[in-house]
């Protein structure tokens, strides 16, 4: 059996202080064999987006994270993307996304029933349950704020491309803080953890992974209304052999360096050899699919994204709705979202150039995507 690396890294350019106390802080949790640290690691309550982190028995809602199963899917389309360059079309193609698919929720009378797992499983507790029956149909096909998009992409040869970035709505969080609420405190880190062979690691596995399939109808449906919004504005069909879809808020049991580990990915996705993955850059910057190469100390992991460079309230600080235009300029968007989208300018994530050069032994290129039409919530 190989030694496990405790905090190998693959970074762009040097970590603040904040971000080396909170790695520092996941790697003396004990139990933690393994973290691996991705390029587009950032700041975030208690463990950074962009970690992975590997145990024996323990598992520790926080490096997993909130918003489980959050993921990106992604599908071609018979049809070349140029029409979108017209402002008229897009305008169109985002007034049909947004009359689909809903920023926060659907009104009470058009909750969305639930496919039938996600219906006849019921969670682990009275109060997730009755939050699960009050908000899960209302939250089904909606996209949420902050870094959740849709975006109409082209890909080199000029097809046009869907891809869809969200989650798990109000529940992954729920999920995650209800089983916080009984978990135990690691005396080096005060993380808090749950042991994985009992009935309240079992119920927290259980829970989260109904959240992951909630994630992934979540996607489907948005992406079922984009299908429907291009067939009509273009006459555009799905190519399904295309299709992507990859989580990456998550915990699951894998084999690394010879032994069984749950291996704990917050903002950063599986990367096995062969395995597809999805890496959008900013709103205003291209997306890449990618090949895992399996490289065994990134716990055969990858990046999820670019990563932000500026928290969300330095970027509403430092960047301005003139700056915002100007770095979307060939970008379109719906204007009327102009100031909430200053936190997700371009220049408050890194550039994807350098995050992708970073992970070249994580990952290999299979594609490359420019935006061309965005709809986000901010």
């Amino acid at each position: 059996m190989s030694r496990p690396p405790k905090g190998r890294r693959w970074l762009v350019g040097k970590l603040s202080n904040e971000i080396e106390r909170a790695l520092g802080r996941l790697e003396r949790t004990e139990d933690v064999v393994a973290v691996a640290v991705m390029p587009d690691v950032h700041l975030a309550e208690e463990v950074c987006v962009g970690t992975v982190t590997a145990t024996r028995t323990r598992l520790i809602p926080a490096a997993a994270g909130g918003d489980i199963g959050c993921g990106m899917q992604a599908l071609a389309f018979d049809r070349e993307a140029e029409p979108l360059g017209d402002d008229r079309v897009a305008a169109r193609l985002l007034e049909r996304i947004g009359r689909r698919v809903p920023i926060l929720a659907h009104s009470a009378t058009e909750a969305v029933p639930l496919p039938g797992p996600l219906d006849e499983q019921t969670l682990t507790s009275p109060p997730l349950e009755a939050l699960r029956r009050r908000q899960a149909g209302r939250q089904l096909g909606t996209l949420g704020r902050g870094n959740h998009f849709v975006e109409a992409q082209a890909d080199e040869q000029g097809r046009l491309w869907a891809l869809v970035h969200t989650g798990s709505r109000t529940m992954g969080p729920a999920i995650r803080d209800h089983h916080l609420r009984g978990a135990q405190e690691d005396r080096a880190s005060r993380l808090r953890w749950l042991d994985a062979r009992t009935q309240a690691g079992i119920d927290y596995l259980r829970d989260l992974e109904w959240a992951r399939a909630y994630a992934r109808a979540n996607r489907d449906r948005i992406m079922t209304h984009i299908v429907e919004a291009l067939r009509e504005l273009l006459g555009a069909s799905p190519l399904r052999d295309t299709s992507i879809d990859t989580d990456h808020d998550h915990v699951q049991r894998e084999t690394h360096f010879g032994e069984p580990l749950w291996v704990h990915r917050k903002g950063a996705q599986s990367a096995r050899p062969g395995e597809p993955g999805i890496i959008p850059g900013s709103m205003g910057s291209a997306s890449y699919h990618v090949l895992g190469r399996g490289h065994p100390a990134a716990l055969c992991s990858s990046s999820h994204g670019a990563g932000r460079l500026m928290s969300r309230s330095v970027a509403r600080r430092s960047i301005s709705r003139k700056e915002l235009q100007r770095e979307l300029m060939g970008i379109r968007f719906d204007p009327r979202r102009l100031e909430a989208l200053r936190e997700e300018a371009p220049s408050a994530y890194k550039p994807i150039h350098e995050v992708m050069r970073a992970q070249r032994k994580l990952v290999r290129i299979s594609r490359r995507l420019r935006p061309l039409v965005v709809y986000k919530g901010g």
